[in-house]
């Protein structure tokens, strides 16, 4: 059963790195995943309690802000309500039509759409989009740290004798 336990969250660790990629894998919640799994499989706990309970906290929230974090992005660049709901509608749309860059496409495009309906200039609503699209790369940056991190301590501990 340890080999199984390990072998997962080996699988989850690898899954949670290229996850943090492409929008349609939950990277750091796999990552994490990982964690547990490991706990499970040694016989003696790996991890303390208040640990595991940061990265879960970790986890959710940078889970959580991966989809606020290019809308913030937007709304500190000054885009409208349109330019706002225009990239909600994008990235719902890029990821339910075109997995896994659709979410970051589909917030790039949405945003400048909902721009040139307000009626902002071309290169207002291109500011917007680019703001939305800055955030979204941050959103990536700081998902693949935290699976990095997790990824660490998964194969430090593994290896622990």
């Amino acid at each position: 059963m340890e080999f199984i336990l390990i072998l997962l969250g080996v699988v989850c660790t690898i899954v949670g790195v290229i996850g943090c990629i492409f929008p349609a894998i939950p990277g750091p919640p796999l990552s994490y995943a990982a964690l547990i799994l490991l706990q499970f499989a040694k016989e003696e706990p790996v991890f303390s309690n208040s640990f595991l309970v940061k990265f879960a906290i970790l986890t959710i929230v940078i889970s959580l802000g991966d989809y606020f974090l290019p809308l913030l992005g937007a709304k500190k660049y000054g885009t409208s309500k349109y330019g706002i709901w225009g990239a909600i509608i994008g990235m719902m749309a890029g990821i339910i039509f075109f997995p896994p860059l659709g979410m970051v496409l589909g917030i790039f495009i949405g945003a400048i759409v909902g721009e040139l309906i307000a009626g902002k200039e071309n290169s207002m609503a291109l500011k917007a989009g680019l703001a939305t699209f800055i955030g979204s790369l941050t959103a990536v940056l700081v998902k693949l740290s935290l699976s990095i991190v997790m990824a660490f301590y998964f194969f430090i501990y593994l290896f622990k004798v």
